[in-house]
């Protein structure tokens, strides 16, 4: 038996293989029922040349260090969908640069026993595009440090060493930086990879959550010029809370002007 490509887990390289007819339909059941009530802070949009491809965006839940953040994943069913699960990446990586979460690489491969990339309960044809999604946000937790492999040995030790808690720090940062400033600007600017229904999510999401993001800024503006460390306390840069906080400013100056146009555009 042939060993499996090295990027077999990656939906942009099966982005060409035609639906059967069973996954087709069952992907459009998965589609409706999602779409009948869809889970909070979880939004999709199926491409409309292949249904099968789904374009997704997952908001950080509150009290994480991933609050308000609003992460893009790509999912791709194969034909052989319910059977074997889809496929899928997390898009919001600045460019290969970010690791989300111990199971959220920076290459975009995300880490799930469902999908089977972790070790685990696997995938069964009762789950669905909208299970995929709310065990992704689950990775979005509190403590994501958690995540890490051999975290059951390293845990009596974590919080001793400080080790979660820069962790979360960095990754409250990152989060504002890429997956809330970078992303509000790439839908303003017309150059994000999303689809123009969920440029516009996202920036409803801003919008909505300005405030907070405002807040959670100017509370860490002390961090400011001191070092970013990752969760192996390698440095990636400094915290750049100051200018952080100018660029949400003048996003939601951006935003709220680009509102006004189209209301007045409506009126006309």
């Amino acid at each position: 038996m042939a060993a499996p490509s090295p990027n077999s887990w990656d939906p942009l390289s099966s982005e060409n293989e035609e639906p059967s007819p069973q996954c087709l339909m069952r992907v459009k059941k998965d589609i409706a029922e999602f779409r009948a009530q869809p889970p909070y802070g979880l939004f999709i949009a199926p491409q409309e040349d292949d249904l099968t491809k789904i374009h997704a965006l997952v908001v950080g839940p509150s009290d994480t260090p991933y609050d308000g953040g609003i992460f893009y994943f790509i999912l791709k069913c194969p034909s052989t969908y319910p059977v074997n699960p889809p496929k899928a990446r997390i898009m919001t990586t600045d460019a290969g640069r970010v690791e989300f979460n111990p199971n959220l690489y920076a290459c975009g491969k995300v880490c799930l026993s469902i999908l089977g990339t972790w070790i685990g309960p696997p995938w069964t044809p009762a789950q669905t595009i909208e299970s995929v999604l709310i065990s992704i946000q689950s990775l979005l937790n509190e403590n994501p440090f958690g995540n890490e492999p051999g975290f059951s040995f390293l845990s009596p030790l974590t919080k001793v060493l400080g080790y979660d808690s820069n962790y979360n720090s960095f990754l409250q940062h990152e989060t504002m930086r890429v997956a809330v400033c970078d992303t509000v600007e790439a839908c303003l600017d017309g150059t994000s990879p999303c689809p123009p229904v969920l440029r516009e999510q996202v920036l409803k999401t801003f919008s909505e959550s300005y405030e907070k993001y405002e807040k959670m800024a100017t509370e860490r503006l002390n961090l400011t010029g001191t070092p970013l460390r990752d969760r192996y306390f390698n440095v990636k840069g400094v915290y750049q809370y100051k200018t952080l906080l100018a660029r949400l400013k003048n996003l939601n100056d951006r935003v709220k002007q680009r509102n006004e146009a189209a209301a007045q555009r409506k009126n006309e």
